[in-house]
């Protein structure tokens, strides 16, 4: 199907994406819209006009309402927005409704209810156990058992493009003071649509029914304070300051061309995990500090799957609730050049680490479903100086 859409045809962001965001223009309130090309289509009236069941939904300052109807109505209003811009004889109402990019301001996309971060790739874990334990073993007993999270902050989870406060927190020793490692982790971050009811685990095969769609995301991360708060329990404070994601929400089904195989698990997961029935994605990130590309990482040598994290985060009888985040943990490859973290990067240098000023973008693209790429929402984010504390 060829859009309309004057400029859309073709582009990263063609009907076979037709990302999710909220969006304000003109001093009107925030609002569902779908991002074709370089324009915004304001769903709200468009949506009136039609008479359609749920129009209500957009005109809702999140995506939440949307997310929460599940998994039929979210694939017939995709089809519907489809069918507004390949259909010529729609362009008559719809067009009017079309907003440049340039004249709209983007807005936290999703009201978060809990946010879980995994550590999911094994070429990243290897690397942070050879840094912090090079005479010991770099993956520890559990690691290819489960994946592997723990419970982050939901109400510092921001929109791509607000400032990250350097955090201030005890360190190495017991000193006090702002951070000097501040780092970044490239991951993807997967939103719950469809809640769970508490005690009953969501399965592995049931992944699309839940999630609605995915978003980048960088989980800024303290070095110096988390090595010092995080045994025995974990991170804290050194991951709780900010989480950032993208302004808009790629939906489930644009993915439908980039699912791959998973490199292979060993031992074989337990049942609950799905073992050989779960997939990965095949999605490229860029790293861009000030301007500079300076790694490449691949989500597809992830050695955990979308589906198993889910799995996992239920398999106790958690319940699963609209605007659940959770994030894949950073995405390295194999290669040094395909690293998700300045820890990783620098290796160990404490030059590699960001300094007030320095802006980070997190990049995503994807096999479309027509062949050609689709871009998911990119992540910036740039650094000031701490605050002071008293």
């Amino acid at each position: 199907m060829t859009t309309w859409v004057e400029g859309a045809a073709g582009s990263l962001f063609d009907v076979d994406n037709l990302p999710y965001g909220v969006f304000s223009h003109a001093g009107e309130e925030p609002r569902v819209g779908v991002r074709i090309g370089d324009h915004v289509l304001d769903l709200a009236p468009v949506a009136a006009a039609e008479m359609l069941d749920v129009h209500h939904v957009f005109e809702e300052r999140s995506l939440n309402a949307l997310m929460a109807e599940g998994r039929r109505v979210r694939a017939s209003v995709r089809t519907w927005i489809t069918g507004l811009l390949t259909d010529e004889t729609e362009r008559d109402l719809v067009e009017p409704h079309l907003v440049p990019l340039a004249d709209v301001t983007m807005h936290l996309p999703v009201e978060v209810a809990d946010y879980v971060d995994f550590y999911a790739s094994e070429h990243h874990a290897t690397n942070v156990g050879r840094i912090f334990r090079p005479d010991g073993e770099a993956l520890l007993p559990n690691w290819k058992h489960l994946p592997v999270g723990y419970h982050g902050r939901a109400g510092t989870v921001v929109a791509s493009g607000t400032p990250v406060v350097r955090p201030s927190g005890q360190k190495p020793g017991g000193g006090f003071g702002p951070s000097a490692r501040l780092d970044i982790e490239a991951e993807l971050g997967f939103v719950v649509g469809t809640p769970s009811e508490l005690g009953t685990p969501v399965s592995y095969d049931a992944f699309a029914d839940h999630v609605f769609g995915v978003v980048g995301l960088n989980d800024w991360s303290a070095r110096d304070i988390q090595a010092w708060e995080y045994v025995p329990l974990g991170p804290f404070l050194g991951k709780s300051f900010a989480t950032s994601i993208s302004h808009w929400v790629t939906p489930i089904e644009a993915l439908d061309a980039a699912w791959v195989d998973l490199p292979g698990q060993d031992p074989e997961p337990l049942p609950y995990l799905g073992p050989g029935a779960t997939k990965g994605l095949d999605i490229d990130v860029e790293v861009v500090v000030n301007g500079d590309v300076v790694s490449r990482p691949p989500f597809r040598t992830m050695y955990w799957s979308p589906a198993q994290m889910l799995a996992h985060l239920t398999v106790n009888g958690a319940s699963l609730r609209t605007g659940d985040l959770y994030g894949s943990g950073t995405i390295s490859g194999p290669s040094p050049d395909q690293r998700g973290s300045l820890l990783e990067i620098g290796w160990g240098d404490e030059t590699a680490f960001l300094a007030d000023g320095d802006e980070v973008t997190l990049r995503y693209k994807a096999p479309g479903t027509s062949g050609g790429a689709i871009a998911l929402g990119e992540v910036t984010g740039a650094v000031q100086p701490a605050a002071t504390w008293r």
